[in-house]
């Protein structure tokens, strides 16, 4: 199958987003012992570009949670195929994503991460679709609001396609 994309956002207005988000996390979290938290695979691009530009001390950890298999929309199953290693007990969590979407596989990780008490987690996204919303979820940081369509590139994907293009396409039907 050939998808038809066209450039919502180009590289060069998600990287001046990127540290702008940067800069604001820091000013937030200055002096504090922050852990980033990604969510793979989607936000492995966004996030290193993140910790780059973060101006105060981190350590970062990752987590794994499929919800879309290879279709256009959520399956609203969630599995954790990995685990976050790092002990976040009173800590600063930031968790990385790289869509919001539904809020379904993000609230269900803020339970699971509030579990081991950290001193607060705040969540950082590339995306934020709150049209979409079906649980109660909210980003503390948000590179850009979309209110509908499939997008790829700069690390979300299609079936595990398009995650490396540099800029954010949305699919066309």
């Amino acid at each position: 199958m050939v998808l038809r994309k066209k450039v919502l956002y180009s590289k060069e207005v998600i990287d001046q987003r990127v540290k702008d988000l940067a800069d604001v996390i820091s000013r937030d979290l200055e002096g504090k012992e922050v852990v980033l938290v990604g969510v793979l695979n989607g936000a492995f691009i966004f996030m290193a570009d993140l910790a780059r530009y973060l101006k105060v001390p981190h350590s970062v950890d990752f987590t794994r949670l499929a919800s879309y298999g290879s279709g256009l929309v959520s399956s609203g199953s969630i599995t954790v195929t990995k685990d976050i290693e790092t002990d976040i007990e009173g800590k600063e969590v930031v968790v990385v994503e790289d869509i919001i979407d539904t809020g379904i596989t993000m609230a269900f990780l803020r339970e699971r991460l509030e579990k081991r008490r950290p001193a607060s987690i705040r969540i950082c996204t590339l995306i934020d679709k709150k049209q979409r919303r079906e649980a109660s979820i909210d980003a503390d940081y948000v590179g850009f609001d979309l209110d509908e369509g499939f997008i790829v590139g700069y690390g979300l994907d299609f079936d595990e396609r398009f995650r490396c293009l540099p800029d954010v396409y949305v699919i066309e039907e």
